[in-house]
This record gives C-alpha cells, structure tokens and sequence, in this order.
C-alpha cells in the first residue's frame, strides 16, 4: 500500500525493489561519507533487503522506496526500522535514508523522514528513535536537526576504516545507558 507526501510516494521495501535498491546503495556518489559501506553485491543486497521486509513484518513499521509522482522513478529509500534485541522487542528505532544524487538538496529525505517518523512513534511509543551518522555527513545532520532531533553522543567510531571518523547520535528524547551502547553496537 502506497502513502503520498507532498513530494513523495512512499511504499513498503519489498523484494521486487531489489534491483532499484542495489543501484542507488550501490552507487559510490551515496556513499561518499562512508566509502566502504558501498553495496558491491546483488546477493548481499537480496539479504539486505530481506531483513527490511522482515522488520516490517515483525515490527509493523519499516523502511520505504521513495518515488517521483509523476515518473515513478526511484528517487531514495529509507525510513524506522527496529534495531537492538529482537527478543526483548527492541531498544531504539533507527531512522535512516539514502537518495540518489539527483533528488539531494530538496527536502526529500526530511519529508520521508517526518513520515516515518510519525508512524514509528504512532506503532512503538515506547521506543526513542535515533539517527546515527558520521559527523563529516552535514547533510544527515541538518535532516536531524529539522526533525527537532538533539545531539546525545560524539565520540570516536568505534570499527570505522577511517580512524579519525567520529559518530555522532541524534535521537528524539534522552537515551538510557544500554540504549545508547545498542545505538553503538
């Protein structure tokens, strides 16, 4: 079931996505803060997107693709997606979004991200929702901030090729101390 924004139409990632998916994840110009998070693989992304439509099912909220109105062409994808422990029903919603080079600078992941938001607090209250980047990404950055998201953590990040990277956590409310090592993890 599709949703319409202002500038979007929004549907639920499925598998027939995968080849839309792989070329804008895959695509070096996304990934120009992180390099080597680059998606070099069909297979890998299949699995990849098999866990957002698993998410999805188990959760109730999840990612989209993002599409022109008038084109239906792949403009993104993002959206909430339950992260940390599955058993214990999550420990935060991980707000994420990727557009393609031509669709940056206009809103668009601001608007996908507002929607996902809504249905995130809507579906799962209980739950902070969060925005963890790489501090050199002032595009991610100022999404947050238009969110009314506040900085909760800076330090090193941890396991990044780059040594001098450094994470930055933005979340929607004060985060509890497992929480954050989850949004770490």
């Amino acid at each position: 079931m599709s949703e319409r924004t202002e500038h979007l139409v929004l549907t639920p990632t499925a598998p027939g996505d995968l080849e839309e998916i792989h070329a804008l994840y895959s695509d070096p110009r996304v990934w120009t803060h992180l390099p080597s998070g680059r998606f070099t693989d069909l297979e890998a992304t299949r699995e990849w997107l098999a866990g957002r439509v698993r998410g999805r099912d188990v959760f109730g909220i999840g990612s989209y693709t993002a599409r022109d109105p008038e084109t239906g062409a792949l403009l993104g994808h993002g959206g909430c997606e339950v992260r940390g422990s599955e058993y214990a029903g999550g420990d935060f919603i991980n707000l994420g979004y990727r557009f393609a080079p031509e669709a940056q600078g206009r809103g668009l992941a601001t608007e996908l991200a507002r929607f996902a938001m809504k249905e995130a607090a809507l579906r799962r209250p209980d739950l902070p929702i969060v925005a963890y980047l790489l501090e050199h990404n002032a595009a991610s950055a100022a999404v947050a901030g238009k969110l009314g998201m506040t900085l909760r953590h800076r330090a090193p990040d941890a396991g990044n090729p780059d040594p001098e990277a450094i994470r930055l956590v933005f979340a929607d409310r004060e985060l509890t101390p497992a929480q954050l090592a989850s949004t770490l993890a």
